[in-house]
């Protein structure tokens, strides 16, 4: 029994980590993960639909790189932001898709060219008095662990810096008074301070680049996004895809 056990967990095993870059149907299947606690790039709509401008991206991406040749279909695996890259390392997904910035410290991580450029913003309460960063020195400031949010809040002098895996709480969080700020990506931030009775200190602690991530080695599945990315920014879809999501 102990055995058949044995053999039974590891089949159970390799079925979970051969879900990447799988073959279904003559297509090569693509597992993206994506963290859907980040609106307008990817959140739950009322319907428990993952919707945003980084899945409507996705979609644009996929037709671009089957015209050019490629056999790809595709599925959303969602995680916990910081849960993302290391997915990518172990070979749990194929691509990370959720307004990732650059961080030299991922060794093991190829990334594409930009397809957005973004700020990292401080929110306070809609009744706050801060109106500049330097109003933030020494306050309790929180950030998205694994975002380069982190490190932005870590560059207020003095700050208290607290992480949380997820966007969601962090704002709950400063709207009942546990934090004086929550630092997040510009779109992300506005998108929440117009639902969420927060306002946007309009001086930005970072400016950056939002790009797509995979394992180091995926270097062919890299080139045919690149090729994507490059042919998607220049056409109408993109900047109507802008428009519908303030991205």
């Amino acid at each position: 029994m102990k055995k058949l056990l044995s053999v039974v967990l590891v089949m159970l095993l390799a079925v979970g980590m051969t879900g990447c870059g799988s073959s279904s149907n003559g297509k090569t299947e693509l597992l993206i993960g994506v963290s859907p606690d980040y609106p307008p790039y990817e959140s739950y709509n009322n319907k428990k639909e993952m919707v945003g401008f980084d899945i409507d991206m996705t979609k644009e991406l996929v037709k671009i790189m089957n015209k050019n040749g490629g056999n790809y279909s595709y599925k959303f695996k969602a995680l916990s932001f910081d849960a993302i890259s290391s997915s990518i390392t172990s070979d749990q997904v194929d691509l990370g898709i959720s307004g990732f910035t650059y961080h030299k410290e991922w060794k093991n991580i190829l990334w594409s060219h930009a397809y957005n450029t973004s700020e990292q913003i401080a929110l306070v309460k809609g009744d706050s008095t801060f109106s500049k960063v330097s109003d933030l020195e020494g306050k309790k400031i929180g950030a998205q662990l694994g975002a380069t949010g982190v490190d932005a809040a870590k560059s207020v002098k003095g700050a208290t810096v607290t992480t949380v895996k997820d966007a969601k709480i962090l704002v709950e969080t400063l709207k009942s008074g546990g934090l004086d700020s929550v630092v997040l990506d510009g779109a992300v931030a506005e998108n929440y301070a117009k639902n969420a009775g927060l306002k946007m200190i309009d001086e930005p602690l970072i400016k950056e680049e939002n790009m797509i991530i995979t394992k180091k080695g995926n270097d062919k599945l890299m080139k045919d996004v690149n090729k994507a990315v490059d042919e998607f920014v220049k056409s109408d879809k993109y900047n109507e895809l802008k428009t519908k999501w303030g991205c």
